[in-house]
């Protein structure tokens, strides 16, 4: 019940401190990516600090952070991967739903961030639009982060990989870094309760370009849930309990 009410307080302040930190910078964000990516990366600070004094969790990035252009191609478990990813590279992206646009405050940032909105349903009109849009924003060069299940997955629970990342690999003829996570064993979907521990994030060894679309997708989901697996057992969670 304290972890709880911990968990609450500690939503609550975050929503608030979103709106605040949005509309203080909202000035400088209409007019600059970099004003955007200010604000967002100030949120991410405080709620990783908040955090670890309300709820006891604290957060890790590992592995080399790549700072060049590169498609990173990442577990999706939780809002708090997001937050952690976003604020360790320099100047992130995300291939992300259409809806988010029509978010209050998020859905103006993602726009300066230069986000890229895909609506879902129709995977190969989605999958060109993709393409097509980061290729007209390349002028805006970044680190451009894409959830190859398509969407947030429960730790343990198997979805399959989703072709969009080896398409975005192939055409940007970019090299792919592989992420790992296991934030949503501490910070869920859905629900007010937060969990205590370490999650972390977990940047692997970098594909590089040139490998055939199969193969591609065959090392990264080898890579990735190995790696998740891995982090999520050292953090007390059995994987193959859940199918």
């Amino acid at each position: 019940m304290i972890q709880w009410v911990r968990s609450l307080i500690f939503v609550v302040q975050g929503a608030i401190a979103m709106a605040v930190i949005g509309i203080i910078f909202a000035p400088w964000a209409v007019f600059s990516p970099i004003g955007a990516r200010k604000a967002c990366k100030t949120y991410c600070a405080w709620i990783f600090w908040s955090a670890r004094w309300l709820i006891g969790l604290r957060t890790e990035v590992r592995g080399p952070v790549p700072t060049e252009e590169v498609v990173i191609a990442a577990k999706h478990q939780s809002f708090l991967d997001i937050m952690m990813i976003f604020y360790a590279v320099p100047a992130p992206k995300f291939i992300m739903k259409r809806e988010i646009l029509w978010t209050p405050i998020i859905g103006l940032y993602a726009k300066r961030l230069g986000c890229v909105p895909v609506a879902r349903g129709k995977r190969g009109a989605a999958i060109a639009k993709m393409v097509s849009d980061v290729q007209d924003g390349r002028a805006l060069p970044g680190q451009l982060i894409i959830y190859s299940q398509g969407t947030r997955v429960k730790p343990g629970v198997k979805v399959p990989y989703k072709v969009g990342s080896a398409v975005l690999y192939q055409q940007l003829n970019q090299p792919c870094v592989p992420a790992a996570t296991n934030a949503g064993m501490f910070w869920p979907k859905g629900g007010i309760m937060r969990h205590p521990g370490l999650a972390v994030v977990e940047f692997l060894p970098t594909i590089q370009t040139g490998v055939p679309k199969d193969a591609f997708m065959a090392q990264l989901e080898q890579t990735v849930e190995t790696h998740s697996d891995r982090l999520m057992k050292d953090a007390g969670f059995e994987t193959d309990e859940v199918h």
